[in-house]
């Protein structure tokens, strides 16, 4: 498990920081940057790395030869997708993607392009209602994306655990202090350079009516004057097998059958998923039908969903939910018509969600595209899974 021990460390340290804030997450995280934190574990990346180095020199020939037979041979041109760990072009997969802020009520289905996103996010926001959040690294030759809604600040802090541009239409107050980071690289449509990034259509009625497009996006990047590349610290999110492997999960390791996976729990929209053994993916259902996308009119479908339960407190009167995305919890890795129980945790703040199985390993996931679904832990009993 990858700075599995590092984690512990941050937890404690951001546990210290935490003790005696009377306000929330939101003062610490508003005050904490990752360079900081970066500073401080510094020392123990360089005295791990030469731990590293030194056990490398003492392994026999043998088992660097084993290692070099287990490597993956990727085809020339092409890299491992950071989204998906299937091959995709160099320029494709080692540009920074963009997750884009996707409106999920009925007036705005189906959604615009949500397809070639190869991640998509699900949590609730006030009103009982869910928004999703799409990221993508393929879209050069869409004119159409979205609609396209407003942030919340949770949707932040798992774009930036894929280094990616953030896009979105409006923001909850709360979500402010997030953004204004310097390391927040948004593209917000109330901006200054809005009218270069979005666009009104007339088939629907405002606020589910603005949409991005490549263009936009590549304007409001030069715009803003944000780097394409990925920081040079970053390796990638989750964990793939090679491409043409299939991972399945094994009965004594306690997985039990998901051939169908409902979430009552997003009570507005009720999104379920059905397995289908002929392409192994799972098919997406909401709003009693299935979703599409309306580029393409297909279903959408996914080869792994990620649950992630999480605890919150109401900010207000008014609805607005206060996300733990930081501290762990419980949840499920569910792939090829199985499911295990997972935990995740982060190894800093504005770091990776890690999956970790019982047998404390982070989970191995099939390529292809992945669905997280935050559901708030007080509605766990609502989610079905047989």
């Amino acid at each position: 498990m990858r700075r599995a021990k590092r984690w512990v460390a941050v937890f404690m340290l951001m546990s210290l920081v935490l003790t005696g804030c009377s306000t929330g997450l939101e003062d610490f995280y508003k005050d904490v940057k990752p360079a900081d934190i970066a500073k401080k574990e510094e020392p123990a990346k360089e005295e791990k790395l030469e731990q590293k180095t030194k056990k490398k020199v003492a392994e026999t020939a043998v088992v660097e030869q084993e290692e070099e037979e287990d490597e993956e041979e990727i085809p020339e041109g092409m890299v491992k997708s950071y989204l998906t760990g299937e091959f995709v072009p160099e320029e494709q997969g080692r540009r920074r993607p963009v997750a884009i802020m996707l409106n999920n009520i009925v007036d705005a289905c189906p959604q615009y392009g949500i397809s070639r996103a190869g991640v998509v996010y699900e949590a609730p926001v006030e009103g009982q209602i869910t928004r999703l959040m799409g990221i993508f690294e393929q879209y050069d030759d869409l004119d159409k994306i979205g609609s396209v809604r407003s942030c919340r600040e949770y949707y932040i802090f798992f774009a930036t655990e894929f280094n990616a541009l953030y896009a979105h239409y409006g923001q909850a107050a709360y979500a402010v202090p997030y953004l204004e980071q310097d390391f927040v690289h948004n593209l917000s449509g109330l901006s200054q350079f809005g009218s270069d990034i979005y666009y009104r259509t007339s088939d629907r009625k405002a606020p589910h009516n603005a949409y991005t497009s490549y263009e936009g996006i590549q304007k409001g990047i030069a715009d803003y004057g944000y780097s394409q590349e990925y920081d040079a610290s970053y390796d990638g999110h989750y964990q793939f097998a090679k491409v043409g492997e299939m991972i399945e999960l094994q009965d004594e390791n306690g997985a039990t059958p998901a051939n169908l996976v409902k979430l009552d729990c997003f009570n507005h929209n009720k999104p379920w998923f059905e397995y289908d053994a002929s392409t192994g993916k799972y098919k997406r259902f909401q709003f009693g039908d299935i979703q599409i996308d309306e580029m393409t009119g297909e279903q959408l479908t996914f080869d792994n969903i990620l649950i992630q339960y999480t605890s919150y407190k109401p900010y207000d009167k008014n609805g607005y939910l206060n996300l733990d995305v930081i501290y762990g919890g419980e949840g499920k890795y569910i792939t090829h018509g199985k499911a295990i129980d997972v935990r995740w945790e982060k190894d800093a703040p504005w770091g990776r969600t890690h999956y970790i199985t019982k047998q404390n390993q982070e989970i191995t996931m099939n390529t292809g595209k992945t669905f997280v679904a935050i559901v708030l832990d007080d509605t766990v009993d609502q989610l079905t899974i047989q």
